[in-house]
């Protein structure tokens, strides 16, 4: 069964350049995009990911606020992967507090987007700032 990702980022750009890095890999299958935590909540239900890569900062609903109303649904085994420009513990830490299982910078994506994926997907924790070489915990 494939890996089934929606993507969530403010940037068209961004998008299609995570959707590009995922559906390199095999068993992974990008089944939607929304703009901001709205448009996410929203296909969410309708498209029933296992993976909802989010960004934090977005109009309408962050991805702070989103990924809290992801966690109450009624569980389903999906999980949230941050992937995001601050590059900060402490915005991390929220990040986890939310319910996310995952945090990535963009900076480095081209580096630790498919590793978290993977490590997401099976509920493992995954987290990398950029001034760290990358590290699953």
């Amino acid at each position: 069964m494939p890996v089934r990702i929606l993507l969530v980022d403010d940037h068209p750009i961004v998008r299609q350049g995570l959707r590009t890095l995922l559906e390199g890999r095999s068993g992974w299958e990008v089944v939607g995009e929304a703009s901001d935590g709205i448009e996410a909540l929203e296909k969410v239900d309708s498209l029933q990911p296992d993976v909802v890569v989010l960004d934090v900062t977005m109009p309408r609903m962050n991805g702070l606020e989103a990924c809290r109303l992801i966690q109450r649904k009624p569980k389903t085994g999906l999980e949230v992967l941050f992937v995001t420009q601050h590059d900060s513990p402490q915005m991390m830490r929220e990040a986890l507090d939310a319910g996310a299982r995952g945090y990535v910078v963009k900076s480095n994506a081209a580096r630790d987007l498919l590793e978290a994926v993977e490590a997401v997907s099976q509920h493992r924790v995954f987290t990398a700032l950029a001034r760290s070489p990358g590290a699953a915990c």
